[in-house]
């Protein structure tokens, strides 16, 4: 019954997600990326839209699973969505002995070569960079060192990290939230762990996330009802597809650790693009404070700061229409030149 409810859902999602609108695009293909085949898929209404390169987060949780609560972005923006290598359908292809170099600086270089390919692809001069959580930390870089290639950038669930010279605001949290509910072991193993997160082995940054999203009311809640829900009735994932998902998300767990060696400050607040931070109001994983204070150091030739109201993590994901209504107000007329579409 269960898998017959499943079947019904992707049938009535399939439906919804086609495009055919006389200037519209939906494709997938893999695409030959840093040495190995990478899914890249495209996907909006009219190509004469601005054009969204999103930078997944996880590591290893590519944004697919999201297109069909995302379907509106697609009206006003093109879509660009690419499983970086140990993500989705790229993990899937190559299995994880065909991934390759698992670095930061590897990710960061795809990004690049994806950038490019697209460019050529439809046309463009500059994509519009949206990074969301984990991949906020390659989101930022290209956006520094870039401007040429990136019309705009846009995070959210936007990670700040310090370097290790920072004490985590979302550790210190933690640690309270599980002294109140007296959750014991749950405390002692996230004191073991200590609030260094450049001492942390994959497994404890692994865990550290998993403790904070099970012991927050609303972030547990945006984890059922919003990823899980999205991954089990993805229109573009079968059962296989589901499992293969999760063994990417656990093979790329091991980027975690190099991510939080990353001093945000160190590498730079100047960017010589518009740059926007979306943050859910309630985030226990990425807090806001440190994004709106990493936002009032930024130089940028446009900027801007919003919260995503009653969202944690996944803010975008759990409010897509107020995130809709922030880049159709704030970022694409910025963007186009055009006045705020409502």
């Amino acid at each position: 019954m269960l898998l017959t409810y499943r079947a019904l859902k992707r049938a009535s999602l399939t439906k919804k997600l086609r495009i055919t609108t006389p200037n519209g695009i939906d494709e997938g293909s893999y695409v030959r990326i840093g040495g190995i085949d990478q899914w890249i898929s495209i996907r909006g209404e009219d190509l004469s839209n601005p054009v969204i390169l999103e930078i997944h987060g996880g590591p290893g949780a590519s944004n697919l699973i999201f297109v069909p609560r995302t379907r509106a972005w697609e009206r006003h923006f093109t879509i660009v969505r690419w499983d970086m290598r140990g993500a989705g359908r790229t993990f899937a292809a190559g299995g994880p002995a065909g991934q390759g170099e698992m670095t930061l600086d590897r990710l960061y270089a795809d990004a690049l070569e994806v950038t490019e390919h697209v460019r050529n692809r439809l046309g463009v001069a500059k994509l519009l960079l949206v990074a969301n959580s984990f991949g906020t930390v390659t989101g930022l870089r290209l956006a520094r060192n870039h401007p040429e290639l990136y019309s705009a950038y846009v995070g959210t669930d936007q990670n700040i990290i310090g370097g290790g010279r920072d004490t985590s605001s979302s550790y210190e949290a933690l640690l309270a939230r599980l002294e109140k509910a007296g959750k014991k072991k749950e405390l002692a193993k996230v004191v073991a762990m200590g609030p260094d997160h450049t001492a942390w082995s994959a497994h404890e940054w692994s865990e550290h996330a998993k403790i904070a999203v099970t012991t927050d009311p609303l972030t547990y809640d945006t984890m059922k009802t919003v990823v899980i829900r999205s991954l089990w009735f993805s229109p573009f994932h079968n059962l296989r597809g589901l499992r293969s998902y999760l063994k990417g998300m656990n093979f790329s767990e091991q980027l975690g650790p190099q991510a939080m060696t990353v001093d945000e400050r160190a590498e730079g607040t100047s960017f010589r693009l518009p740059f926007f931070l979306f943050q859910g109001d309630s985030d226990v994983l990425t807090p806001p404070e440190p994004a709106r204070r990493f936002h009032e150091e930024v130089t940028a030739p446009v900027k801007d700061f919003a919260l995503i109201k009653e969202a944690s993590h996944f803010a975008s994901f759990r409010h897509p229409d107020q995130f809709l209504d922030l880049m159709l107000s704030k970022v694409r007329p910025v963007v186009t030149g055009d006045a705020a579409v409502r």
